[in-house]
């Protein structure tokens, strides 16, 4: 590899990892405060890169390239942290006989992570219209009524929404 900042030279992973990590980690750190979720979010990055199929020497700029994907990590983190929290809020109001174990709090916050991550990519519209059909369970006409659209354009964009949920579910 050359310089710190420069292109990676025609190499491996651990190249990267050597010369890169504890400067990603500590970038990590100044954004979430916790030098430990840091270590986690910085070691799932390598991890992102060992999984991707094209050529490490083909990275111009290394420093870059780590951000972009430790910022997807962050989003995703942010993401989970605030489900979390709307999740325990939503629960602290229940009666305790009510309370889910804490297994089933656990399958409850993935599956709003599942939720979530299927319908990031959404317009506002399709999403209102997919939440509409799935969550509460109306029909395409009565979902064109409450949104004054045609069931044509209902139709076109549950389509819309099951091709990003089957992307998501089973990327390329």
């Amino acid at each position: 590899m050359s310089s710190a900042n420069n292109t990676v030279s025609p190499g491996s992973v651990a190249e990267l990892y050597i010369e890169h990590h504890g400067w990603l980690q500590n970038w990590l750190r100044k954004k979430l405060g916790n030098s430990h979720r840091a270590a986690d979010l910085a070691h799932d990055v390598f991890v992102r890169i060992l999984g991707k199929s094209h050529d490490i020497g083909e990275i111009r700029e290394p420093r870059a390239y780590l951000v972009r994907i430790g910022g997807g990590l962050l989003d995703d983190h942010w993401r989970r942290q605030a489900l979390e929290q709307a999740w325990l809020e939503t629960l602290a109001a229940q009666p305790m006989p009510l309370a889910p174990s804490p297994e089933e709090r656990s399958l409850i916050i993935e599956t709003l992570e599942e939720i979530s991550r299927l319908l990031d990519g959404l317009p506002p519209r399709t999403r209102t219209i997919f939440l509409l059909s799935q969550l509460d369970g109306l029909t395409y006409p009565q979902i064109a009524a409450q949104l004054g659209t045609t069931v044509n354009v209902v139709q076109k964009a549950m389509s819309r929404a099951l091709v990003n949920c089957y992307r998501v579910l089973y990327p390329c």
